[in-house]
């Protein structure tokens, strides 16, 4: 068996990140180049929780998050079917960033069906940057998602590193 590289334990890290938030490379690039350009300015911020706030505010992720789908690509789903409403508008692109103050709700018509009254009798914790009210099937950002609340199975310094030597 061979030891990985540095390289290849970047490339690793990497591409858990990726597949955990089900995003495809053209995507991650465009979000770490985001990082990059708006981060770079303002030092209150680590690029760290940069990228960690860039991929929680992700709609398809706050809707996983709220316990409206069992898994990020089930809740990417919901979202490119139509089946919710941000802040009363139909809407079904899961890369959205929602902003704090931001509501999703579930389409009326869809309030009964057993998918969705599964999850809202699902008691799992919520994350306290998340609102989320069973009875009107609504969800609200409060605020930025904080790093330490949710654990993430990969080093977010060790992502940033790999495309900075791209």
């Amino acid at each position: 068996m061979q030891r990985s590289s540095e390289y290849g334990k970047l490339l690793r890290n990497k591409q858990l990140l990726k597949r955990t938030y089900g995003l495809s490379e053209k995507q991650f690039v465009r979000i770490v180049r985001e990082i990059s350009s708006q981060y770079s300015k303002n030092k209150q911020i680590t690029h760290d929780t940069a990228l960690f706030q860039f991929l929680e505010k992700r709609m398809d992720s706050v809707v996983y998050r709220a316990g409206f789908a069992k898994t990020i690509m089930q809740a990417r789903q919901i979202v490119v079917h139509g089946h919710l409403l941000l802040n009363g508008k139909k809407h079904n692109v899961p890369s959205t960033f929602v902003q704090p103050g931001d509501k999703i709700t579930l389409k009326a018509s869809l309030h009964n069906s057993p998918l969705y009254s599964q999850a809202m009798d699902n008691k799992n914790k919520v994350p306290s940057w998340i609102k989320l009210d069973r009875n009107a099937y609504a969800i609200e950002m409060l605020s930025l998602p904080q790093v330490g609340e949710i654990h993430v199975n990969s080093d977010l310094l060790k992502v940033i590193e790999f495309y900075a030597r791209a």
